[in-house]
């Protein structure tokens, strides 16, 4: 009969010898849970921004948050009402088993959609949020300076990036004052305001600032939170996991987007989109960055052009994160 204490002996004394050291329980649970994929081990799930989806979600709700739902999308953050009423919203979520946590509502302008704008009375807001389950909202797009129009031959994007460096810090000072009244206008009826940002606000202002730099600095933290769109902080040439160190404690959001390595550093909403794993962003450093700095919310979010269909591409982009270790 073997003797299990010698065995044991003789086993501690074989690792040291290999030099490996010999763990305690609690060691050996902290490994394994490192072991975990990074999802699992937060306890958090993986969610969508459904304006990846493009138009299908017009064309079939129901349909498309069901195959979301399938593939494992159960945290959703709304890009619009998609011209429904929130309790059309809420029933088609609640009948394919997700949720809404979040919407991007703009402010009025070109590219405003629906019947409410982050300018319309508070109440308003906070009844179409609360049928929805919602108590955030993000400034998908900074206000456009004033009498902004697209040029003929020029690209939205072009035309965003000129007018906005024309109008100088002086914007983006009027835009944090702007989310800090609406901030506080909102915040009485538990509706949270963010931003998120593209890349033209990382490009240099006169004097060295950037509008970044004046958002994070002139609006109120305790009325204004962030979304950080990883994919657009990396277009800009930025270090995500540096720029979710900025705003810790402020970050409640990320959009987790990859681009690919051909991407060059600019500032008026140019990059070569790829599906989450399939480009330059380093997600190891970048995810757990994401958890210290305070998520709560992993959105998942592609821009087009797609070289799948775009179910097909967020169902790649979900495989590698349920499975990614971080």
């Amino acid at each position: 009969m073997h003797d299990a204490k010698l065995d044991r002996r003789s086993l501690i004394a074989a690792l040291a010898a290999t030099g490996v050291a010999a763990m305690t329980g609690t060691d050996a649970i902290a490994r394994a849970a490192a072991r975990k994929p990074f999802f699992q081990r937060i306890g958090k799930p993986i969610g969508l921004q459904l304006y990846t989806l493009g138009d299908k979600p017009t064309q079939d709700l129901d349909g498309t948050l069901a195959r979301l739902a399938a593939i494992g999308f159960t945290d959703i953050e709304l890009p619009n009402f998609y011209n429904r009423t929130p309790a059309e919203l809420r029933a088609a979520a609640d009948k394919a088993g997700v949720r809404y946590s979040s919407i991007h509502m703009n402010m009025p302008g070109p590219f405003t959609g629906g019947a409410l704008s982050l300018m319309s009375a508070p109440q308003e807001i906070a009844d179409g949020l609360n049928t929805l389950g919602i108590h955030q909202v993000f400034l998908p797009l900074c206000p456009l300076p004033e009498g902004f129009s697209v040029p003929e031959g020029k690209s939205p994007q072009v035309a965003i990036g000129d007018a906005l460096r024309a109008a100088g810090a002086d914007h983006w000072k009027r835009t944090a004052a702007l989310l800090n009244e609406r901030g506080a206008a909102l915040r009485p009826f538990g509706i949270r305001l963010g931003y998120h940002n593209h890349n033209m606000e990382f490009a240099p202002l006169d004097g060295g600032a950037t509008g970044w730099d004046i958002l994070i600095r002139e609006t109120d933290p305790a009325l204004v939170n962030f979304e950080l769109d990883l994919g657009w902080t990396s277009a800009a040439g930025h270090d995500p996991v540096v720029e979710l160190g900025r705003l810790k404690g402020r970050v409640k959001a990320v959009h987790v987007k990859d681009i690919k390595a051909s991407t060059k550093t600019n500032f008026v909403m140019g990059q070569d989109p790829t599906e989450v794993g399939s480009g330059r962003l380093q997600w190891a450093k970048i995810l757990p960055a994401a958890l210290a700095a305070g998520v709560e919310h992993f959105y998942v979010e592609q821009e087009p052009p797609f070289t799948m269909d775009r179910l097909d591409a967020v169902t790649k982009s979900h495989a590698f994160l349920s499975r990614f270790v971080a």
